[in-house]
């Protein structure tokens, strides 16, 4: 399926709407913040902006179902019967919101036949908005205002590379990964940054590799990994196959997002990989 120019446009308005929702509490002077089964933390926000985007798209496309990382479990069970629906992450990186580092996005991807077909990734403190899918192209706006400008990958085979790593959760495996890289292309330039802004490093070309060796839920990458694909990048699983969705687990494999050249970058990846 493909979505009309007038759907995304109000799709992305969906998603800063969601983002004014979150400043609203990140800029307030206190907000209380909760734990959920999984030890993850909760926030006004994360709830405010799972409304917002859940009331958006059931008036944008009533036929598609929504799964959300705060829908409840009957909810989650369902989807396993969805050939296609949304796939929401509300607040990526509340890790980061509680910091108040400004790191943190509001994901939303259009999911069809295991595979995110379009995605929108809009950070509220930065006021950037990345979007795009493989039939689309990938773009980005920053500033509401802003013109858009298309964006790609890095199509770099050798040089001096760039890793962009993740801020809260680098870890043993990531660090195995930048010394194999390191022996092979010299010591590259790492950048650390938070939620699904690591993805879009990489569909911007600012980053040649994302290698994200641990947990992660298919709701923090969907949209991002859309965005990639628009943009002539990749995200696979550790042995280079695409990484999929609508899976029995909802969590990821360890995965790579990672832009253009010749390049195997599963062959860095450490052994006892997922």
């Amino acid at each position: 399926m493909k979505l009309e120019s007038s759907q995304l446009e109000k799709l992305e308005a969906i998603a800063r709407d969601a983002g004014a929702g979150i400043l609203s509490v990140y800029e307030s002077e206190d907000f209380d913040v909760e734990s959920k089964g999984d030890g993850s933390p909760l926030t006004k926000a994360d709830r405010m902006a799972h409304d917002i985007i859940v009331d958006g798209l059931r008036e944008l496309t009533p036929e598609i179902p929504i799964v959300s990382e705060e829908s409840a479990k009957d909810e989650m069970e369902s989807r396993l019967s969805w050939d296609t629906f949304w796939l929401v992450d509300p607040l990526d990186g509340t890790k980061e919101f509680i910091k108040r580092n400004g790191e943190f996005t509001v994901n939303i991807a259009l999911i069809h036949d295991g595979s995110p077909v379009y995605g929108v990734v809009y950070a509220p403190v930065l006021d950037s908005c990345f979007f795009g899918g493989t039939d689309y192209g990938a773009w980005r706006v920053d500033g509401g205002d802003a013109a858009r400008q298309e964006i790609a990958v890095a199509n770099k085979s050798d040089g001096v590379m760039t890793v962009v790593a993740s801020r809260s959760h680098r870890g043993e495996a990531v660090e195995a990964f930048i010394a194999k890289l390191t022996q092979r292309f010299g010591e590259p330039e790492v950048r650390s940054m938070g939620s699904s802004l690591k993805i879009c490093l990489v569909a911007t070309g600012e980053a040649d590799v994302y290698p994200r060796l641990g947990p992660t839920c298919e709701w923090d990458t969907a949209a991002a990994h859309a965005v990639v694909l628009g943009a002539g990048g990749n995200v696979t699983n550790a042995c280079g196959q695409p990484l999929a969705y609508n899976k029995q687990n909802i969590l990821n494999p360890w995965f790579l997002a990672f832009g253009g050249g010749d390049c195997e970058w599963s062959e860095f990846v450490p052994p006892n990989s997922e």
